[in-house]
């Protein structure tokens, strides 16, 4: 059996990468994550070029049809350069549409998704910071949802967004779309600029209900894990790669500081923790694919692993590059922010460790 990537999804992952080494350097995330929207349409349009935006829509609808890992391998690159954007807002809101299974609402949205001319995004949190299904307070009636999400991501450009709210027969997706009456958009000040979060107020909003029951929206949740798992071991990577490279080049008592003991253990012993973890939401990835049934524990293991991995790479890095890592002007706080982002969205790394230990059984 082969547990690694086919040439195809090698040649993806090098191709995405090329293309962010050349169009998105850190000069180019730093202007798009400080401009108004932290949106680059152009930045946007190149990905999409790439097939980034249809990568697991089906090729009726305009997408290539590939599967989550795809668009996983997708996110690690993204990650490794802390690419701003809505990649995982549209992801979410994409594989909501999928879960959902309505044939409207697929062909309304998935083949504009795919060419990169509208957005659709994903609203689970409540007010009170739940991710659950369980747990939601925004209600429908009559195609009219009333309620509060928050850390909505990239609400303020979404052509749409699939809302996860609660109805007489229980909680179900419904579609919110643009300009509705009584969608009231309000940014938050988060710590990661380079993936905005919303907060939304719904008063009596239009909306079309897309699918029935808590299955769509924890699918879509379990997607999300996966993402964010990859783009925190992509970050953890970049944030060791960093602090490599300056150990070798900085100079302390006559020697570069890689050559201290103290400095080449910590940095040993953290590629010693990343390594393994990749196949960690591999695997996750793997059986969202093709083991539906069996999905929702490793997607919350991998990023309760992944998430705590990458916050611990991003301070160990920073402490290691001394004063300097704890500017704004070096780069390496562009991935100690994603770390934090990585870590907070969807759930923290403990709610994910119960909820394995709940589907586990113990």
């Amino acid at each position: 059996m082969d547990f690694g990537l086919s040439e195809e999804q090698v040649l993806l992952k090098d191709t995405i990468r090329r293309y962010l080494d050349a169009e998105c350097p850190t000069t180019r995330v730093r202007k798009v994550m400080e401009s108004a929207d932290g949106h680059d349409p152009e930045l946007w349009r190149g990905l999409t070029s790439l097939g980034v935006t249809g990568m697991i829509v089906p090729a009726k609808h305009g997408g290539t049809g590939l599967e989550l890992l795809d668009l996983a391998l997708a996110a690690e690159e993204l990650g490794w350069a802390a690419a701003p954007g809505p990649f995982l807002a549209n992801a979410l809101g994409t594989v909501a549409l999928l879960a959902a299974g309505d044939q409207e609402a697929s062909e309304r949205w998935l083949p504009a998704v795919a060419a990169g001319t509208s957005i659709v995004s994903f609203a689970l949190a409540e007010a009170i910071g739940e991710w659950d299904a369980a747990h939601l307070e925004t209600r429908a009636e009559s195609n009219r949802l009333t309620g509060e999400k928050s850390l909505v991501p990239f609400a303020s450009i979404a052509d749409a967004i699939a809302v996860a709210a609660v109805d007489a027969t229980g909680p179900g997706l419904w579609i919110v779309e643009r300009g509705a009456p009584g969608l009231e958009i309000t940014a938050l000040s988060g710590n990661d600029m380079t993936r905005r979060v919303d907060r939304i107020r719904l008063t009596a909003t239009p909306a079309t209900r897309i699918a029935s029951g808590r299955a769509a929206i924890d699918r879509t949740r379990d997607a999300g894990l996966i993402l964010l798992a990859a783009d925190a071991w992509a970050g953890a990577r970049r944030c060791h790669h960093m602090t490599t490279e300056y150990a070798k080049t900085r100079v302390q008592f006559g020697q570069p500081i890689g050559s201290f003991q103290g400095i080449k253990h910590q940095l040993a012993d953290l590629i010693a923790d990343l390594e393994p973890a990749l196949s960690l939401w591999w695997y996750a990835a793997h059986a969202f694919d093709r083991m539906p049934e069996a999905s929702a524990r490793p997607a919350a293991l991998a990023k309760a692993h992944l998430g705590d991995l990458f916050d611990r790479a991003a301070r160990t890095s920073i402490e290691l590059h001394g004063g300097i890592g704890y500017t704004w002007e070096y780069d390496l706080q562009l991935w100690f922010r994603r770390a934090m982002f990585d870590r907070a969205f969807l759930g923290e790394a403990s709610y994910h460790r119960r909820r394995a230990a709940d589907l586990a059984g113990w």
